[in-house]
């Protein structure tokens, strides 16, 4: 009896052993390139942003930035409002908005390796803008940015070819199922005296999410 439960005891340690070696968490490294993707809260504007731009693939996200790694320390070059353009600390932009188990709600995708080498200059390009203003009303322009835009342009600069950017662009809506803006977004708008850009050219961090050029990492839900 001693050595069947030896043999049992033997054979459960290897099993912890092994799934803790296999589990992707515990073996999660960030590379420089990686794309954040948040769930930056449930307030007007953020459930707004995910009411109008889910996906059959994706439906949760309002917010995406590019991990950097500059002198040993990891950052975050995003697009945010108040602060524009900014290189923000990791630990910073992690602690931003947290799950009721104090866990950040953030999820780490990485490009295909056909794009890695566009990294480098997609960085060169975010911190070249640091301090640019945030573009509130979702415009395409280069006078301001939001944070989609400003990770899309970061990769279309580098003259490739649009079919060849990994992430896509489709005319922006900010109606409901019925067809009707959103009450949400018609005080948005009204408060900034714009018209709401109803079809304009855009992206944002749902459609990103859904690109078929990248493939999802890691959860810090999870961890």
């Amino acid at each position: 009896m001693y050595k069947t439960l030896k043999h049992t005891f033997t054979f459960l340690f290897s099993l912890i052993l092994f799934s803790c070696n296999n589990n992707p968490n515990n073996n999660f490294e960030l590379k420089q390139g990686d794309l954040l993707f948040q769930n930056t809260g449930t307030d007007e504007i953020d459930n707004a942003i995910k009411d109008v731009t889910a996906t059959s693939l994706s439906k949760n996200y309002s917010h995406i930035g590019i991990a950097m790694k500059d002198e040993g320390k990891w950052f975050v070059i995003e697009a945010i409002p108040k602060e524009g353009i900014c290189k923000t600390p990791l630990l910073k932009f992690l602690n931003r908005n947290k799950n009721k188990h104090n866990k950040s709600q953030t999820t780490v995708a990485r490009l295909d390796s056909i794009y890695q080498p566009y990294i480098s200059k997609a960085i060169a390009y975010g911190i070249e803008r640091l301090n640019t203003p945030y573009d509130a009303i979702f415009l395409w322009d280069d006078n301001s940015y939001y944070c989609s835009e400003l990770v899309y342009k970061m990769f279309s600069s580098q003259n490739l070819l649009k079919n060849d950017i990994p992430f896509l662009t489709h005319p922006m809506t900010f109606n409901d199922k019925t067809g009707k803006p959103m009450q949400s977004w018609v005080n948005y708008y009204k408060t900034r005296n714009q018209p709401i850009p109803e079809g304009i050219e855009g992206t944002n961090p749902n459609l990103m999410a859904s690109s078929p050029h990248i493939k999802f990492i890691h959860d810090y839900e999870n961890e």
